[in-house]
């Protein structure tokens, strides 16, 4: 099981934490390119700094490296998006149903924390409704990857965090349908969030399951905004 000392954060820690916030917050745009003098001169990091944070990005699908033409945030699309959703209903469920059989004590006093840090994180600025603070994305993915880490399989649950990473990016720049007919507000609705922890607590495989799965079809069925596809190369 993962240690509960906390490793010291470096300065690739703190450029990493707020490029992946950038790009989840839409500051940074699908498609983008990420050249390395101008994020070396806004995240006043050296060019090796940021270049360890973009390939840790990388590995969690949120940025993407081509040969030649460097790296840009990943850019998005319907069909990777289904692709994305399908993948996580298979990886997903079966990491969560080994955490609950693998994780211990430390485990679910870990995971109430991060349930009761991401409920009480406001989701919103009144200054930018229409975009996730900061802060609540933090809380948000914290909570999921503290759902999983229970696994002690930790490969599986390196493929089911690099799953949900991208994920978020997909979330962000993404609306309910309106073909498919009255949908629910929220697909993070705190409500949601409270039957997945109450199911994992109670060791309750198949119910928690079935609450996860609901959450990632909930996200599978928004539309990606024309915008943001407009975005990519």
């Amino acid at each position: 099981m993962p240690s509960d000392v906390t490793p010291k954060r470096t300065r690739t820690d703190d450029v990493h934490a707020r490029l992946r916030a950038d790009i989840l917050s839409g500051r940074l745009l699908p498609g983008q390119r990420l050249k390395f003098p101008d994020l070396a001169a806004g995240y006043e990091a050296s060019v090796g700094v940021i270049r360890e944070a973009l390939i840790r990005l990388a590995e969690r699908g949120l940025v993407r490296s081509e040969a030649h033409l460097g790296f840009q945030v990943a850019p998005l699309s319907e069909a990777g998006h289904a692709e994305l959703s399908d993948a996580r209903l298979q990886i997903e469920t079966l990491v969560l149903r080994r955490a609950i059989a693998d994780g211990d004590l430390a485990w679910e006093s870990r995971l109430v924390a991060a349930h009761h840090r991401y409920e009480r994180t406001p989701r919103t600025d009144p200054a930018a409704p229409d975009r996730p603070t900061p802060d609540w994305l933090i809380a948000h993915a914290a909570f999921h990857h503290t759902l999983l880490d229970g696994c002690a399989n930790r490969r599986l649950l390196a493929m089911a965090n690099a799953l949900r990473e991208e994920a978020e990016l997909y979330r962000r720049w993404s609306h309910p349908d309106p073909a498919a007919g009255p949908a629910p507000a929220d697909p993070n609705l705190p409500e949601e969030h409270r039957e997945l922890l109450d199911a994992t607590l109670a060791r309750d495989p198949d119910r928690a399951a079935d609450a996860l799965s609901r959450l990632i079809n909930l996200t599978a069925g928004l539309r990606l905004d024309t915008g943001a596809q407009a975005l990519n190369p």
